[in-house]
Protein backbone atom coordinates (compact mmCIF):
# COMPACT_ATOMS: atom_id res chain seq x y z
CA UNK A 1 0.00 0.00 0.00
CA UNK A 2 1.22 3.46 -0.85
CA UNK A 3 0.00 6.80 0.47
CA UNK A 4 -1.43 8.92 -2.32
CA UNK A 5 -2.86 12.43 -2.29
CA UNK A 6 -5.51 13.26 -4.87
CA UNK A 7 -6.64 16.76 -5.81
CA UNK A 8 -10.35 17.20 -6.51
CA UNK A 9 -11.85 20.10 -8.40
CA UNK A 10 -15.13 21.10 -10.06
CA UNK A 11 -16.71 24.22 -11.45
CA UNK A 12 -19.87 22.85 -13.12
CA UNK A 13 -23.11 21.14 -12.09
CA UNK A 14 -23.10 21.88 -8.34
CA UNK A 15 -19.33 21.64 -7.69
CA UNK A 16 -19.58 20.76 -3.97
CA UNK A 17 -21.95 17.91 -4.80
CA UNK A 18 -19.58 16.75 -7.55
CA UNK A 19 -16.78 16.56 -4.98
CA UNK A 20 -18.96 14.67 -2.51
CA UNK A 21 -19.81 12.13 -5.25
CA UNK A 22 -16.14 11.74 -6.14
CA UNK A 23 -15.20 11.20 -2.49
CA UNK A 24 -17.80 8.45 -2.22
CA UNK A 25 -16.38 6.83 -5.39
CA UNK A 26 -12.81 7.10 -4.08
CA UNK A 27 -13.92 5.19 -1.00
CA UNK A 28 -15.14 2.35 -3.22
CA UNK A 29 -12.00 1.87 -5.33
CA UNK A 30 -10.47 -1.62 -5.16
CA UNK A 31 -7.33 -2.09 -3.05
CA UNK A 32 -7.80 1.48 -1.78
CA UNK A 33 -8.64 2.96 1.60
CA UNK A 34 -9.83 6.57 1.77
CA UNK A 35 -8.65 7.91 5.13
CA UNK A 36 -8.91 11.71 4.98
CA UNK A 37 -10.50 14.57 3.05
CA UNK A 38 -9.68 18.24 3.46
CA UNK A 39 -12.12 21.08 3.77
CA UNK A 40 -13.59 22.40 0.54
CA UNK A 41 -12.12 25.62 -0.85
CA UNK A 42 -13.54 27.97 -3.48
CA UNK A 43 -11.28 29.91 -5.84
CA UNK A 44 -11.44 31.79 -9.09
CA UNK A 45 -10.61 29.88 -12.24
CA UNK A 46 -7.11 30.23 -13.62
CA UNK A 47 -8.73 31.28 -16.90
CA UNK A 48 -10.99 34.33 -17.08
CA UNK A 49 -14.68 33.87 -17.74
CA UNK A 50 -15.08 30.46 -16.12
CA UNK A 51 -17.19 29.73 -13.04
CA UNK A 52 -15.39 29.54 -9.69
CA UNK A 53 -13.90 26.19 -8.68
CA UNK A 54 -14.49 24.14 -5.57
CA UNK A 55 -11.40 22.12 -4.59
CA UNK A 56 -10.30 19.63 -1.95
CA UNK A 57 -7.61 17.00 -1.38
CA UNK A 58 -8.17 13.37 -0.42
CA UNK A 59 -5.64 11.04 1.17
CA UNK A 60 -5.81 7.37 0.24
CA UNK A 61 -3.70 4.28 0.78
CA UNK A 62 -3.72 2.14 -2.35
CA UNK A 63 -2.33 -1.08 -3.70
CA UNK A 64 -3.07 0.05 -7.26
CA UNK A 65 -0.19 0.96 -9.53
CA UNK A 66 -0.06 4.62 -10.62
CA UNK A 67 -1.51 4.20 -14.11
CA UNK A 68 -4.22 1.85 -12.84
CA UNK A 69 -5.19 4.48 -10.26
CA UNK A 70 -5.15 7.16 -12.96
CA UNK A 71 -7.48 5.03 -15.11
CA UNK A 72 -9.81 4.55 -12.14
CA UNK A 73 -9.85 8.30 -11.43
CA UNK A 74 -10.61 9.09 -15.06
CA UNK A 75 -13.47 6.56 -14.98
CA UNK A 76 -14.90 8.41 -11.95
CA UNK A 77 -14.59 11.72 -13.84
CA UNK A 78 -16.37 10.27 -16.88
CA UNK A 79 -19.06 8.74 -14.68
CA UNK A 80 -19.77 12.19 -13.28
CA UNK A 81 -20.17 13.77 -16.71
CA UNK A 82 -16.65 14.99 -17.44
CA UNK A 83 -16.17 15.85 -21.10
CA UNK A 84 -12.71 16.72 -22.41
CA UNK A 85 -13.19 19.43 -25.03
CA UNK A 86 -10.51 21.97 -24.21
CA UNK A 87 -7.46 21.94 -21.98
CA UNK A 88 -8.19 23.72 -18.69
CA UNK A 89 -11.81 24.16 -19.73
CA UNK A 90 -14.74 24.08 -17.30
CA UNK A 91 -15.41 20.62 -15.88
CA UNK A 92 -17.82 18.69 -13.75
CA UNK A 93 -14.89 16.92 -12.09
CA UNK A 94 -11.11 16.89 -12.17
CA UNK A 95 -9.15 14.30 -10.15
CA UNK A 96 -5.36 14.68 -10.11
CA UNK A 97 -2.75 12.46 -8.49
CA UNK A 98 -0.63 14.97 -6.58
CA UNK A 99 1.81 12.55 -4.94
CA UNK A 100 2.21 8.78 -5.04
CA UNK A 101 4.21 7.51 -2.07
CA UNK A 102 7.84 8.45 -2.54
CA UNK A 103 7.72 7.93 -6.31
CA UNK A 104 8.85 10.37 -8.97
CA UNK A 105 6.79 9.58 -12.06
CA UNK A 106 7.42 11.03 -15.50
CA UNK A 107 5.15 9.20 -17.93
CA UNK A 108 3.38 10.72 -20.93
CA UNK A 109 0.03 10.41 -19.08
CA UNK A 110 1.19 11.11 -15.53
CA UNK A 111 3.68 13.44 -13.85
CA UNK A 112 4.17 13.11 -10.08
CA UNK A 113 4.57 15.23 -8.06
CA UNK A 114 1.84 17.00 -10.00
CA UNK A 115 3.25 19.74 -12.21
CA UNK A 116 2.58 23.35 -11.16
CA UNK A 117 1.10 22.35 -7.81
CA UNK A 118 3.71 24.58 -6.17
CA UNK A 119 1.95 27.64 -7.63
CA UNK A 120 -1.62 26.60 -6.86
CA UNK A 121 -2.93 27.68 -3.48
CA UNK A 122 -6.15 25.72 -4.16
CA UNK A 123 -4.00 22.55 -4.11
CA UNK A 124 -1.42 23.38 -1.45
CA UNK A 125 -3.69 24.60 1.34
CA UNK A 126 -6.08 21.63 1.28
CA UNK A 127 -3.05 19.33 0.98
CA UNK A 128 -1.61 21.02 4.06
CA UNK A 129 -4.73 20.07 6.02
CA UNK A 130 -4.39 16.35 5.32
CA UNK A 131 -0.59 16.08 5.07
CA UNK A 132 1.11 18.57 7.39
CA UNK A 133 4.88 18.31 7.15
CA UNK A 134 4.74 16.32 3.89
CA UNK A 135 8.05 15.71 2.12
CA UNK A 136 7.65 15.37 -1.64
CA UNK A 137 9.57 12.72 -3.56
CA UNK A 138 11.57 15.46 -5.31
CA UNK A 139 12.95 16.71 -1.98
CA UNK A 140 10.71 19.75 -1.57
CA UNK A 141 8.64 20.09 1.57
CA UNK A 142 5.03 21.14 1.65
CA UNK A 143 5.97 23.74 4.25
CA UNK A 144 8.40 25.32 1.76
CA UNK A 145 5.77 25.40 -0.95
CA UNK A 146 3.16 26.89 1.36
CA UNK A 147 5.60 29.62 2.46
CA UNK A 148 6.03 30.62 -1.18
CA UNK A 149 2.33 30.52 -2.14
CA UNK A 150 0.04 33.05 -0.51
CA UNK A 151 -3.44 32.10 0.68
CA UNK A 152 -4.82 34.52 -1.86
CA UNK A 153 -8.10 34.21 -3.71
CA UNK A 154 -9.18 31.21 -1.61
CA UNK A 155 -12.26 30.87 0.53
CA UNK A 156 -12.49 27.92 2.89
CA UNK A 157 -16.05 26.64 3.05
CA UNK A 158 -17.54 25.86 6.47
CA UNK A 159 -18.26 22.30 7.52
Amino acid sequence: MERVYIGLGSNLADPAEQLRGAIKSLGQLPQTHLWEVSSFYVSDSLLPGQPRYTNAVAGVDTGLEPLALLDALQAIETGQGRERHERWGPRTLDLDILTFGDRLIDEPRLKVPHYHMQARAFVLYPLGEVAPGLMLADGRTLDQLLAECAFQGLERLPG
